[in-house]
């Protein structure tokens, strides 16, 4: 039972990447970038990050942003929102990554559970931030049980999941057992379904299950 209902997970997910194609979410060349872009997304919209992103490109280097007086990196942030707690976040980040190196490799010898409670102990970053930066920076397998997945199983009948950690438990042997890139694309994917979703609570799902 275990492993038919998992392979209909694994079914429900392909599905998702199949009809809604590559999003190469959180791919660019600076790392730097993409992580300080899963802090500006806190609460706002990709647009509005983008607005951020495009005054903070000069200085997406750790060196620039850790020297940075703090109200300029709030006044660059500003339209991401929340900016003065955003930008304490992203000091934070900063500072944690030069006390460990400033070196990913080195990140390599961390067991995922090693990795994820580091990066839990950054003032900021929470459950979901910490799975996406473990997902996109790190290159690990993890399954980002966000609401719009918690939301989306639940209407398919897989089960009532109370939280990110519950479903966690549930799924991340799924992102295991494929590619970290697909796994990449299966957050994207959902994410995508449920922004279609919330604009029409009457969208057909039916052919995720058929």
């Amino acid at each position: 039972m275990k492993l038919s209902t998992d392979i209909n997970k694994i079914r429900v997910l392909n599905k998702l990447v199949a009809h809604y194609g590559i999003q190469n979410w959180w791919s660019d060349e600076n790392r730097i970038k993409d992580w300080v872009s899963m802090i500006l997304i806190q609460q706002t919209t990709q647009e509005n990050v983008e607005k951020a992103l495009e005054q903070l490109e000069p200085y997406l280097r750790v060196d620039k942003l850790s020297d940075m007086e703090e109200e300029k990196l709030q006044l660059l942030i500003r339209p991401a929102g929340f900016y003065k707690q955003k930008s304490t976040y992203i000091k934070e980040l900063m500072i944690w990554f030069v006390s460990h190196g400033e070196d990913f490799e080195k990140f390599e010898l961390y067991s995922d559970e090693t990795l994820r409670r580091e990066l839990l102990s950054i003032k900021g970053v929470g459950p979901e931030t910490a799975d996406a930066m473990l997902l996109y920076i790190f290159n690990r397998n993890v399954f980002i049980g966000d609401q719009y997945a918690i939301r989306l199983f639940k209407r398919l009948g897989f089960g009532e999941f109370k939280n990110l950690g519950h479903m966690r438990r549930e799924f991340n042997h799924l992102a295991e057992s494929v590619p970290v890139e697909l796994c990449k694309e299966w957050h994207a994917a959902i994410d995508e379904h449920g922004k279609v979703f919330r604009k029409n609570k009457e969208v057909d799902e039916s052919w995720l299950l058929s």
